[in-house]
Formats: C-alpha cells, sequence, structure tokens
C-alpha cells in the first residue's frame, strides 16, 4: 500500500538524526528531497542507499501531483526530506503532502529537528501560546506592518532570518516594538551554536560588535506581552514627535518644510517616518 513519511532531518548535528529517521529512509523506495545533493550526504553518513528524487518549493507544484499518482500506480512508500529539520515547516514539502492526501493515500510524520522549537524551548519565555511566521517580508514597508499584526496577534513569536537581514530585522523590531525582548538564536546544533537574550537594542549591540554575525541561519523568538496595544487609528510610534520636531526647526531657524524634513533626516530620523510627520502637517494647515 503506498504511503508517505514526512521525515525530520538534522539542523546541524547529525546525531540527532533518530533511528527510527534512518530506518524510514533505508526501507523507503524513493525519498522525495528538498535537494538530493544534501540528503545524498545524509544518505552516505548512515549508509543508505535509497534512490533520491527532488522535490523542492520551484517544482513541488507539478512533481507533487507526479509523485502522488506514481505512488498509487507502483505502490511506492516514499519519504519526504528538505535540507535540514522538518517538511513543511518554513521549507518545501506541502504540495506533495496535500497531493497524496487528496488521494487517500496515508501520511505519517517521523519526527525530529524544527529550528524554530529548538529555538523556542531555550528563550525562557512562557512557550504555552505560540505563533510561527517563518521568514519576514523584505521590503521596509511590508516588514514594520508584519511586526504590528505580529504583536497585535501574538504573545510570543517565532521568525526565521537570513544572516544577512538579521540585524536590519532586529532594528526595525527596536523602532516598531521596543517593548519586545529577544531570544536569538544562530547556528543551532552546530559547533558555533550561539543564543542572544535581551531588549532589541542590547541584541543589536551584540550582533554589530560580532564579526560572526553574517554566518549560520537565525532563529528569533519575541516576547511581545509587555508590548502595549495599538490602539486603531494610531500613528506609527515616533510620528508626533517628528511633527513637533518639524515645526521647532521651521519656528526656530526659518526653515522651509521641506528644509526641515531634509535637516531632521540629516539628524538620524528615519527618512519615511519624517515624510509621514510632514504629509500630516500640510494636510491640518491645509
Amino acid at each position: 500500500m503506498a504511503k508517505l513519511f514526512v521525515v525530520a532531518t538534522p539542523i546541524g548535528n547529525l546525531g540527532d538524526f533518530s533511528p527510527r529517521g534512518v530506518e524510514t529512509l533505508r526501507e523507503a523506495d524513493l525519498i522525495a528531497a528538498e535537494d538530493t545533493r544534501v540528503t545524498a550526504k545524509l544518505c552516505q553518513v548512515h549508509g543508505i542507499h535509497t534512490p533520491l528524487t527532488s522535490c523542492h518549493q520551484h517544482n513541488e507544484g507539478t512533481k507533487g501531483t507526479y509523485l502522488a499518482e506514481k505512488m498509487l500506480t507502483e505502490n511506492l512508500t516514499v519519504a519526504l526530506t528538505t535540507d535540514a529539520g522538518t517538511p513543511c515547516v518554513s521549507d518545501p514539502g506541502y504540495a506533495l503532502v496535500k497531493a497524496c492526501a487528496d488521494r487517500g493515500i496515508e501520511v505519517q510524520p517521523v519526527p525530529g529537528c524544527c529550528a524554530g522549537i529548538a529555538a523556542l524551548s531555550i528563550s525562557g519565555f512562557d512557550s504555552r501560546e505560540f505563533s510561527f511566521y517563518g521568514f519576514p517580508p523584505r521590503e521596509k514597508k511590508d516588514l514594520r506592518e508584519k511586526q504590528r499584526e505580529i504583536a497585535d496577534k501574538s504573545r510570543v513569536a517565532i521568525l526565521h532570518e537570513s544572516p544577512f537581514r538579521v540585524i536590519e530585522l532586529v532594528e526595525t523590531i527596536g523602532e516598531e516594538l521596543p517593548e519586545a525582548r529577544l531570544s536569538v538564536s544562530c547556528d543551532l546544533t552546530k559547533m558555533h551554536e550561539k543564543t542572544l537574550r535581551g531588549s532589541p537594542e542590547e541584541v543589536l549591540a551584540e550582533l554589530k560588535g560580532n564579526p560572526r554575525t553574517e554566518k549560520g541561519e537565525y532563529c528569533l523568538v519575541l516576547d511581545l506581552r509587555d508590548v502595549p496595544e495599538k490602539k486603531t487609528g494610531e500613528e506609527p510610534a515616533g510620528v508626533a514627535s517628528i511633527e513637533a520636531k518639524l515645526v521647532e526647526e521651521m519656528i526656530r531657524e526659518g526653515m522651509t518644510l521641506r528644509d526641515a524634513q531634509n535637516e531632521l533626516i540629516l539628524a538620524g530620523e528615519k527618512k519615511n517616518a519624517v515624510k509621514q510627520a510632514a504629509l500630516n502637517l500640510k494636510k491640518l494647515f491645509a
């Protein structure tokens, strides 16, 4: 009878691969892997010779359907893996699982590593309720909006981020949610594993002071219990004070609104926040 196993693989330390995981890959007829080269190395370590086929984010829409039909026709057992961690959790695999479930093929999990859960377990935050958001948006405006959405909906939230964007992410958290507490883990289960805890400002200082910051993948856990609820129609944090600064510059220095904007931006205020404050003033005196 056709069957799909969703197999969690190590996120760094190969010793974390469960005996059941090894046995499942060894006894499957086929392994559907996010990257066959990565899974081939894992198989080599454990003496697994099962054939592999690729099933990643760029082909799983069609490949998932193809594999599900093949499983039914040939009565195959398939093991689904990603490069690291649990398939379908901020990783490919959803399309194959859905295609199998839709066709009545039994789908079973083989539990194991999950970076987000590992980071949450060592955060020290109350994890009885939490939300998982995966990788946040890249655009600054979208990122700010997403953070406010997360704060409005969650008490504890888990995010993933690349080493090349983690500083910008923590900077934005500090601007939007300064009351948040952070636990930021990098290279979990690996030789240089590290976890930073504290306010956004404290964590940011440590990230900027570490020459290895741009190495390894990051999991961020945000404790949002102390973040005040944003009232409907409330302006983004800091805008009202920027409006006051604009008016002060215009009166004290006899500047135009445009000159006052430029002065504040040069002084370190965020460009978008200054522009929004200027628009508010224009509407007020229109």
